[in-house]
């Protein structure tokens, strides 16, 4: 395990809960997802009219991105090509594969076939970001934070990142979670060291 990267900034949403840094930032219970990102997105101030564009998973993995990056983070101190996406998820895009399926049932919807790859969640982040860095999408049955420290470590150490995004982004109907980390290599008072330990507290917390 390297001790050159830390965790300098998380964000979870689930459960109609927003968290940030371990503190609750917002939360709104009693709606279905939709709803609930909508009034995430609506009480962050955020304004990006492509996100009523997007399904689902990429409106959660880009909220979740949004509150990660704000107030500490500086990309402008990177360049484009410094900062990366790693992400991992149980379900792939089977929510939205599942509302595309319908539509064939009538006339094929290209708006919604246009979600139909669960990496689309990573491109919505980094053209929203202007991120370059290398990225990649891995479905597993459960959260591995032992995988994606190694992922994460092996870019960064070996300076083919000097940032990175990483974590868990998965919705399947009614359910929905979002735990994301912000890794880089200087080290913070409120930074915590990039670990498995770690990344599994604070997912399991959330």
């Amino acid at each position: 395990m390297t001790e050159k990267n830390h965790i300098t900034s998380s964000c979870s949403i689930s459960n109609g809960t927003v968290n940030k840094d371990d503190h609750k930032a917002f939360e709104n219970h009693g709606l279905d997802i939709s709803a609930f990102l909508l009034s995430v997105y609506q009480y962050f101030h955020f304004n990006y009219p492509k996100f009523y564009k997007m399904d689902n998973l990429s409106k959660l993995g880009w909220l979740a991105a949004e509150i990660l990056l704000q107030n500490d983070f500086h990309k402008y101190n990177y360049q484009p090509e410094e900062i990366g996406v790693v992400l991992t998820n149980s379900n792939s895009s089977l929510d939205n594969d599942l509302k595309y399926f319908d539509t064939l049932k009538d006339i094929p919807s290209p708006s919604v076939f246009v979600y139909t790859l669960p990496n689309i969640v990573i491109g919505e982040i980094c053209i929203r970001n202007n991120f370059k860095g290398e990225h990649a999408f891995f479905i597993q049955e459960s959260f591995n934070a032992d995988f994606v420290a190694q992922q994460v470590n092996y870019l960064l150490d070996n300076n083919i990142l000097q940032a990175c995004i990483c974590g868990w982004v998965d919705v399947l109907g009614r359910e929905y979670k979002a735990t994301l980390f912000l890794v880089e290599k200087k080290k913070t008072e409120k930074s915590l060291l990039f670990s498995a330990e770690n990344m599994n507290s604070i997912f399991n917390k959330n």
